[in-house]
C-alpha cells in the first residue's frame, strides 16, 4: 500500500487554475481550512468551487479566486450569511449557480456514480428552476409518469475535505455527529486531498469508533495531510468546537487586513496569530 502523506502546500501544488474544486464540510463545520489557506497562498485562480459554503467560499471569493460558485448557501452558522461571500457577490465578482440542498446532494451522487444526472423532486415549484434556466426535467417512463428535475452531475477535478483521523493510505474517519457528504466529494472527484487532525496506524482507526465511521475510502484519496486544528476556525467535533471569537473577528475585519494578518506564512504562524486574536 502506498504512503499518500504530503503537506498542504504539496497537495495544493497539484491544483491548476481553471479547475473545478469541491470543498467538503458544511457551513462553518469541519471545513478543510488548512488546505484552503494553502490554496490562498498559491497562484491558483479562476476556479469553479462546489461547496455547502462557509468561510472557505468567503475567503476564496474575497481573494478573487472564484470564477463560478455552485452552492446551496454560504453561511457561518452562528452568523447566518457569510459576509465576505456577500460582499463579493454584491460586486458581481463571480457567477453563481444556486440550487436546493437536496439537488446539490443528488449532483454529487450522480458524479460519484459517474452518471450524467439523477432525478430529484427538490426544486420543482420553486424559483430554482427560474434562476437556473439550463436545468431540465425528465418524466418517469413507468406508469406513474411523474416529472422530476434532472440534476446534472457535479463532476470535480479535485476535492478538499477534513476529517478527524486518517491513516497514511487514505482511509479517513469522522468522529463527530455528521459526515457532511465528504465521502461523496471524494468519490465525485478525479483527485481528493484529505486533511486530518491526526494520522494514525490503520489498526487504530477502529479503536475509537466503529468501522462505519471510516467515511472516506483509500481508493478515492490522492493525498493525506496531517493538519492539527486544520478546520479552525470552523468546528471539528468532538476534537474542538467552532472558535466563535475568531469567527467574529474574521466576519468583522476587512478582507485585505485579515488576509495580511492571518494567511501569510506557515500553519504554526497562523495558529499563533489566531491565538493572539482570541
Amino acid at each position: 500500500m502506498s504512503d499518500k502523506t504530503m503537506s498542504a502546500d504539496e497537495a495544493v501544488s497539484r491544483l491548476e487554475s481553471g479547475m473545478t474544486v469541491g470543498i467538503g464540510g458544511w457551513g462553518s463545520r469541519r471545513k478543510p481550512m488548512a488546505l484552503v489557506r494553502a490554496l490562498l497562498r498559491s497562484p491558483v485562480t479562476d476556479l469553479t468551487v462546489v461547496s455547502y459554503g462557509g468561510p472557505d467560499v468567503g475567503m476564496l471569493a474575497a481573494a478573487g479566486r472564484i470564477r463560478r460558485l455552485v452552492a446551496a448557501f454560504a453561511t457561518l452558522d452562528s452568523i447566518p450569511l457569510e459576509p465576505h461571500y456577500r460582499a463579493a457577490r454584491e460586486r458581481g465578482a463571480f457567477e453563481l449557480t444556486e440550487v436546493d440542498e437536496a439537488m446539490f446532494l443528488w449532483g454529487l451522487r450522480a458524479a460519484a456514480h459517474r452518471l450524467p444526472f439523477l432525478p430529484v423532486r427538490a426544486g420543482l415549484g420553486s424559483d430554482v428552476m427560474r434562476v437556473n434556466p439550463g436545468l431540465r426535467t425528465v418524466t418517469s417512463p413507468y406508469e406513474d409518469g411523474e416529472t422530476f428535475v434532472a440534476m446534472p452531475a457535479l463532476r470535480l477535478d479535485a476535492a478538499l475535505v477534513h476529517v478527524n483521523r486518517a491513516d497514511r493510505r487514505g482511509n479517513g474517519q469522522y468522529l463527530g455527529p455528521d459526515p457532511y457528504f465528504d465521502d461523496l466529494f471524494c468519490e465525485a472527484a478525479d483527485a481528493a486531498y484529505v486533511s486530518c487532525e491526526r494520522i494514525v496506524d490503520t489498526a487504530e482507526l477502529t479503536k475509537e469508533a466503529p468501522p462505519q465511521s471510516l467515511l472516506v475510502k483509500r481508493h478515492t484519496v490522492t493525498g493525506v495531510v496531517e493538519a492539527p486544528q486544520g478546520a479552525h476556525f470552523t468546528s471539528c467535533a468532538p476534537d474542538y468546537g467552532r472558535d466563535e471569537a475568531f469567527q467574529k473577528l474574521y466576519a468583522s475585519t476587512p478582507w485585505p487586513q485579515f488576509a495580511a494578518r492571518f494567511l501569510a506564512g506557515d500553519e504554526q504562524a497562523y495558529r499563533a496569530a489566531a491565538g493572539e486574536a482570541t
